[in-house]
């Protein structure tokens, strides 16, 4: 009966410290929420107050922001950067990590600790030395930053995928090569679906981090281009010695995490199970 009381006491402290975290985590974003239909004179006055008659600015906000960054066009790069770079990332790491597995041999050894390193290397580190052999390579575009985001997001990928492919048994490839398949045909049609859940993990990881980047974009691509992605044409609001338009910044903001929480709903039953496929098994 003791050991029964401890254990619901210690199921109530963990739901309430839950909770406070989801108060915390969520407070911002309904403020920010608040904040973009109140006139912009009234949001540093009264940060935290409501929209009443006085202070409501109804989608002015949403129409000023959206005039000024010419918002649906850095929404489309935004989005064709983030569905190619995943779609690359899945493509090439899951291949990468299949021939670093199942190939045991020094050069992969040396290989794979390369990327697993890759992950512990501050981006501050090598941002200038990137942005100059981008802007060198004629990387500053929407193209060229699929590219970089597929080197920067492969440390991650192919740690998981290695993980997950090192608990898959040989015996269902053996089978599939006495069969006639040759190792492409044996890891896109036997590998490749076994890797779902980690598949659609590493995508859901990437996508978050690719549509809510902006330093990288900021640096190869800049403020004075076209290519201006989400984050970077919400920069373009802070005019010079620090003025902002922060109603419109607020709006802007909503329209920009509506779509990564709409997607992260839709996909977040798979993050635990693929993450505990890819760093645990094997």
């Amino acid at each position: 009966m003791k050991n029964s009381y401890k254990k619901s006491l210690a199921d109530w402290l963990i739901f309430a410290i839950l909770c406070i975290l989801v108060i915390a985590f969520l407070t911002p974003i309904v403020f920010v929420a608040l904040n973009s239909f109140k006139g912009r004179l009234y949001i540093s006055d009264a940060p935290f107050a409501l929209p009443n008659g006085e202070t409501f600015a109804g989608l002015t906000n949403y129409r000023n922001g959206i005039e000024k960054t010419d918002f649906f066009r850095a929404f489309g790069y935004s989005l064709f950067i983030t569905v190619f770079s995943v779609l690359a990332i899945l493509f090439f790491t899951s291949m990468t990590a299949y021939f670093l597995t199942r190939v045991k041999n020094r050069f992969t050894s040396g290989l794979y600790y390369m990327f697993v390193f890759s992950m512990i290397v501050p981006f501050q580190m090598v941002m200038f030395t990137m942005s100059k052999l981008a802007n060198s390579f004629r990387l500053n575009n929407p193209v060229g930053m699929v590219v970089l985001y597929l080197g920067f997001g492969a440390g991650l990928s192919v740690f998981m995928f290695c993980g997950f492919i090192k608990s898959i048994p040989l015996e269902i490839e053996e089978a599939a090569m006495i069969d006639g398949c040759n190792p492409l045909q044996t890891f896109f049609g036997v590998v490749l679906p076994i890797l779902k859940p980690t598949a659609i993990t590493v995508a859901i990881l990437n996508a978050m981090w690719i549509w809510n980047d902006y330093l990288l974009p900021y640096l190869v691509i800049g403020l004075g281009t076209k290519y201006k992605t989400i984050p970077v044409a919400v920069q373009y609001l802070v005019g010079s010695y620090g003025a902002k338009d922060m109603g419109a910044m607020m709006a802007l903001l909503v329209l920009s995490v509506i779509p990564i929480i709409v997607f992260y709903l839709a996909s977040q039953k798979y993050i635990i199970e693929g993450v505990v496929a890819g760093a645990v098994k094997g």
